[in-house]
């Protein structure tokens, strides 16, 4: 499994590889934590909050949790880690832009997402997981 360290050396590679207009506004650029994030809409070790895009008193920033990854991806390839933080940076990164652009509609997509899986639905709507 990728240590803490080395998935935050990734994740600050990662992130240099994102053009410079991303980050205006970001003015609290992007965090990585430690713990794992559970989803408290579910059950314990069934969903897990992989990363943020925060908008508070502090300013815009991007917070991806380390433990949310190690939780789903302890046994996975350092290949796959890296597809999954840039995936999720990625992520996080749209709703940010979407933010500044006064748009939402990765917020509805995230939402419409939740609302299939806490129904018991398939949450990707189409009878797949997404190829890792």
């Amino acid at each position: 499994m990728m240590t803490f360290d080395q998935a935050a050396q990734l994740l600050d590679d990662i992130a240099m590889e994102f053009p410079e207009a991303f980050y205006q506004d970001l003015n609290g650029g992007v965090q990585f934590e430690e713990d794992a994030l559970p989803d408290p809409q579910f059950p314990p070790g069934e969903m897990y909050i992989m990363g943020e895009y925060v908008q508070d008193l502090t300013g815009n920033f991007i917070v991806l949790y380390y433990g949310s990854f190690a939780a789903l991806l302890a046994d996975e390839p350092d290949e796959v880690w890296e597809e999954e933080l840039f995936a999720t940076l990625a992520h996080e990164f749209t709703h940010h832009l979407e933010h500044l652009g006064g748009l939402h509609a990765l917020d509805d997509k995230d939402a419409e997402f939740l609302r299939r899986a806490l129904a018991g639905e398939d949450p990707w709507g189409d009878g797949e997981e997404p190829e890792r």
